[in-house]
Parts: C-alpha cells; sequence; structure tokens
C-alpha cells in the first residue's frame, strides 16, 4: 500500500513534498456553501474502514482539479460527509491514482494516530518527561506507552467505553480505592463501591494467572 507522507499544514508548500501526501483543507464559508449547493447525485456512497474492525458510511464529492489562492496549480479533492463533523472534511492530496476509499481510510489512520499521541500527552503528560537524562526520559516513554496500552486493553472490556480516552478513565475506575488480599494462590482485588461500580460488575475482568507472582491468580471484587 502507498506510504502517505503528512504534508505540511500550510497549502503553500503543498508543491514541496513527494507524491501521496494528503493534508486537510481549511473549510472557508465559500467552500461550504458550495458543497450543500450541490445535488445529491453529486456524491458517492461509501463504507469505509474504522479502528477495531468496524465500518463507516460517509459520502464522497471528488474535485480532481481543485485550485488554491496559494497554489499555480491544481490538486485533488475530496469532500467526505458522514465523519461524525456537521459539515463535511476536506482532503486535499497530490495523489490522483489511488483509490478514493483506500486515501480516506489512510488519513484515518494516521488521525487515529494522532489522537492517541494527544491522549497520552493529556493523560500521562508525555509531553514534559522527567529529565533532559536520556535513560529517565526512555523510562518514561516506556511507562507512558504501557500506560496507554492497559488503558486501552481496559477500555475494550468495559460496556460503552470502547473509546473512552485515559483521563476518563483514570477518574471513573482506576482511582477507586479498595483492599488488596492475599489469599494464598489467589490474589483479591476489592473495589469499594463508586458510581461506575455497575460498570465494573459487567465488563470481562477474568481472573488471570500471573506468571511472575509464582502462578497466583488475580481476581477482583467488588463491594
Amino acid at each position: 500500500m502507498q506510504a502517505y507522507q503528512h504534508s505540511p499544514c500550510s497549502i503553500r508548500s503543498l508543491h514541496l513534498v513527494q507524491d501521496g501526501s494528503i493534508t486537510l483543507r481549511a473549510r472557508n464559508p465559500t467552500l461550504t456553501a458550495h458543497l450543500h449547493a450541490l445535488p445529491p447525485s453529486a456524491w458517492t456512497a461509501l463504507t469505509v474502514a474504522r479502528a477495531g474492525g468496524k465500518t463507516r458510511k460517509v459520502k464522497v464529492h471528488e474535485n480532481p482539479a481543485a485550485t488554491l489562492s496559494a497554489y499555480p496549480g491544481t490538486v485533488r479533492q475530496l469532500a467526505i460527509a458522514g465523519l461524525g463533523h456537521d459539515e463535511p472534511t476536506i482532503l486535499i492530496t497530490n495523489d490522483i491514482d489511488t483509490p478514493i476509499k483506500n486515501i480516506i481510510e489512510a488519513y484515518a489512520r494516521r488521525m487515529n494516530i494522532e489522537q492517541r499521541l494527544a491522549e497520552a500527552i493529556r493523560s500521562f503528560g508525555l509531553d514534559a518527561l522527567a529529565g533532559a537524562v536520556p535513560l529517565n526520559v526512555d523510562h518514561d516513554v516506556v511507562l507512558t506507552v504501557l500506560a496507554h496500552t492497559v488503558c486501552n486493553a481496559l477500555r475494550r472490556r468495559l460496556p460503552g467505553y470502547a473509546t473512552a480516552t485515559p483521563d476518563t478513565l483514570q477518574r471513573r475506575f482506576l482511582s477507586t480505592g479498595g483492599q488488596i488480599l492475599n489469599r494464598g494462590n489467589e490474589i483479591t482485588v476489592r473495589l469499594d463501591r463508586r458510581t461506575y461500580s455497575p460498570v465494573l460488575r459487567q465488563a470481562n475482568l477474568p481472573d488471570t494467572e500471573v506468571p511472575w507472582w509464582d502462578g497466583r491468580t488475580l481476581h477482583y471484587e467488588f463491594t
């Protein structure tokens, strides 16, 4: 598959990047009014892949030779409706050959990565590491990635929280107090009752054998 390059935000430098670049185009009143005036026949229905094996139905209008005020040539412009915004999302690219569906899915994957990075910055302070010592920075990055991975695994098990951010999980679930009970071959975590305890009770939190605990089992209970 084509490895797309994330072009600079400014359309002035679009001609400086390699073929296969994609970037967002800012909506303006004139462009928005033009898209609203298009007949239904000008839009093509597509089903595109989403994260987690899901799909989304969208409508796309393609302009293969759109002009930009600060760019001497033309670009391929895709207006995509149905991505969860009130107005269509506008993508511009200098890739004229790749199918529309592939371009949208490539950009969606990139946006998913950027969202995960934003979560790591907001929830774990990835942009404010411990110090300039490389060992400390590497240690912080490893812990951040591990914490983010654990949160991602947890939210997949919580009904209705598949897209929750780590800070939301922290406030509603991870900050819950309780007791840790050593019962020989079983370590029981007994969580205190909170507003969101019913969600935890419905969650898929199976007993887990932990190898570095000499095979002891981790078990959850709710008061």
